[in-house]
């Protein structure tokens, strides 16, 4: 169905497989890239708290930033945090213990906490696409992305509807999910970045089928669960009350469940939502899918 690799839960790009060796092998001290997100937004204050909170053991990171605007902001926020530009990424792991380190982006204009501006949309998409590369050539672990101002980038020209399908582009265009996971719950959406009315005007089986197949393999790749349990969440009140309050369970949601199981996909509902994310009720699954 897809090019041999692992779909990353967080973010849906994929990447190279290390037990399958279909790709780079990434290796176990690899760190992980810090995207710069919104440089007006939240992004550099989680980067610089983050390694504010790091423990021996854990996997070390960088971030992909302007590193005089982190050690300024790190003075205007009185965090002791000192800041280290690096060259590559394999210069994280010496500079981690003592440092923050920063693979360096060139911001147009000082940023204005909360007041985005679309001068310096390149190099917050240039912070992704260099995460991007990086993961690709084996060279990190992993990507985390701070957040990004959508309307600011689309008023700069760039025309994905969020990171997941820009990530899906720059890793050759493969199929993705985005996945929200924590330890209790693990949630698939099957229509992202889109209004309500219209995720619900664009639902169909064949997106249903597809996003729980590529879910399907996360869980296997990613998680270890050899034989995932995915609850498929109704669209409607009462999961449609057999038509009464929508036809799209029956029309649409049921027959992509008949679908996934033939696949071999142990998939189950539709369920409401009041029912299906019910703590008593996560117990019985390992991913819910939903519809928005």
């Amino acid at each position: 169905m897809r090019p041999a690799g692992a779909t990353c839960a967080t973010c849906g790009v994929r990447r190279p497989s290390t037990s399958r060796h279909d790709g780079p092998v990434v290796t176990s001290t690899a760190p992980l890239a810090v995207t710069m997100g919104e440089p007006a937004g939240v992004g550099g204050e989680l980067s610089l708290k983050a390694w504010l909170a790091r423990r021996g053991g854990r996997r070390p990171f960088f971030v992909i930033d302007s590193a005089a605007r982190l050690a300024d902001l790190a003075a205007k926020l009185g965090l002791d945090v000192p800041v280290q530009e690096i060259a590559d990424p394999g210069a994280a792991s010496m500079v981690f213990a003592t440092a923050l380190p920063v693979l360096p982006v060139r911001l147009a204009v000082s940023p204005r906490p909360g007041y985005p501006d679309a001068a310096n949309a390149a190099a917050t998409i240039e912070a992704i696409e260099r995460a991007a590369r990086h993961a690709l050539d084996g060279e990190i672990a992993g990507i985390v992305t701070n957040p990004i101002q959508k309307k600011t980038l689309q008023d700069a020209g760039f025309r994905h509807p969020g990171h997941t399908e820009f990530l899906a582009e720059l890793a050759g265009g493969v199929e993705v999910a985005m996945m929200l996971a924590c330890p209790e719950l693990r949630v698939v959406p099957v229509t992202i970045h889109l209004s309500l009315a219209d995720a619900v005007r664009s639902l169909d089986s064949e997106t249903i089928v597809r996003t729980g197949r590529v879910a399907a393999e996360g869980l296997r790749t990613l998680f270890g669960i050899t034989n995932p349990r995915i609850a498929v969440a109704a669209l409607n009140p009462h999961a449609g009350e057999q038509g009464a309050m929508g036809d799209e369970e029956r029309c649409v949601i049921v027959p992509a469940i008949e679908a996934l199981k033939r696949h071999g996909i142990d998939a189950r509902g539709p369920s409401p939502a009041d029912t299906l994310f019910h703590a008593a009720a996560r117990p019985g699954y390992d991913v819910a899918l939903c519809m928005y």
